[in-house]
């Protein structure tokens, strides 16, 4: 069966895809990959499925061997990756052969990387999805992140005869000081306009509490007009909890099903990716935005994506009538001797 040997895991590399949806219910996390604009673009460079599990690699990167030639792309934070020690490029699909090695340096500035394959990781679907959930040891490769010796195993391997790179004007730039955009809500009127006004008029900074699960914020107090507590509900990824230091965390992937803090505000869809590769001490400043315009980028974020997939179609070539007409001409009367 085609694999990798896993020589080195890296700091927290583990199996990835869009995650668990339709369980919170019973209070399963929907964990999933943290970029998903990264995780998307990485699977139509080598012309998968957009849900094919992939790599998602924190910090540090592994150093694969693979005994299968296959096709890759690695996206999201800059990276150093090499094969056989040769620098490759990100953003662009790469054939790898049999018997070699891609090794991988540390993130530059950046919190995660993303490594998909023109083949599907040989894992159990688990609740309809292959992504890891370490703090419940579910899913992915054994419930947890690699480890040197691990072999993973590979199915429905394909080569891509043509090579698609990314255009640079869809390449995401990563700033360590974000602007962050929320609507507020659903518990924004246990807040006095103040508060929400300091919210909107103060940066804070990402502490080192930041995981996958969430990630706590250090700045100016956000005061409630009375208890920080509620009876728990529903909370999503991007959800701002202000419990009662008065000091946010932001909900992240493989955050809790319901939360029992209230939740001044909520992050878009479209700038989730941006929380993915903050790092602490970075800063964010938020700013609001109503539910309309929050609609808008959430159509737009996924037009970009449809767009980026459109451009890696080889399109049929469409001649003139003009052409078609010459062509006739030329070689219309044509018989084979």
């Amino acid at each position: 069966m085609p694999s990798i040997k896993v020589h080195k895991p890296g700091l927290c590399t583990t199996v990835q895809d869009i995650g668990r949806i339709g369980y919170q219910q019973f209070g399963i996390p929907v964990s999933g990959v943290m970029d998903e604009f990264a995780f998307t673009v990485a699977n139509y460079l080598v012309e998968s499925d957009k849900n094919n599990a992939v790599l998602e690699i924190p910090f540090l990167g592994p150093t694969l061997e693979f005994d299968f030639d296959v096709t890759i792309a690695i996206t999201g934070g800059e990276i150093q990756a090499k094969i056989n020690n040769q620098d490759i490029k990100m953003w662009e699909s790469i054939n790898v052969k049999k018997g070699d090695n891609l090794s991988f340096g540390s993130l530059k500035s950046e919190m995660r990387a993303y490594l998909a394959f023109s083949a599907e990781i040989d894992v159990p679907v688990v609740m309809g999805s292959k992504s890891t959930l370490l703090k419940s040891k579910l899913g992915g490769f054994e419930g947890r992140q690699l480890k040197m010796g691990d072999i993973i195993n590979f199915k429905n391997v394909k080569v891509l005869s043509k090579k698609n790179i990314l255009d640079k004007k869809y390449v995401p730039t990563y700033s360590h000081n974000q602007n962050i955009r929320i609507v507020l809500g659903p518990q924004d009127d246990y807040f006095e306009e103040s508060s929400i006004k300091t919210m909107l008029e103060n940066k804070y900074q990402v502490t080192k509490d930041a995981d996958r699960m969430g990630m706590r914020l250090a700045g100016e107090v956000i005061k409630h007009k009375d208890k920080a507590d509620i009876i728990s509900d529903a909370a999503v990824f991007g959800s701002i909890q202000v419990p009662g230091n008065g000091q946010p965390i932001i909900l992240l992937a493989d955050r809790q099903t319901t939360g029992g803090y209230t939740k001044i505000a909520t992050v878009i869809k479209a700038d989730l990716p941006k929380l993915a590769q903050m790092l602490p001490n970075d800063t964010i400043q938020f700013s609001l935005v109503n539910i309309e315009e929050a609609q808008k980028e959430y159509r737009e974020f996924y037009r970009i994506l449809d767009e980026i997939k459109e451009s890696f179609v080889v399109k049929p070539r469409v001649y003139t009538e003009k052409q078609l007409y010459v062509s006739k001409k030329l070689f219309g009367n044509r018989r084979k001797k």
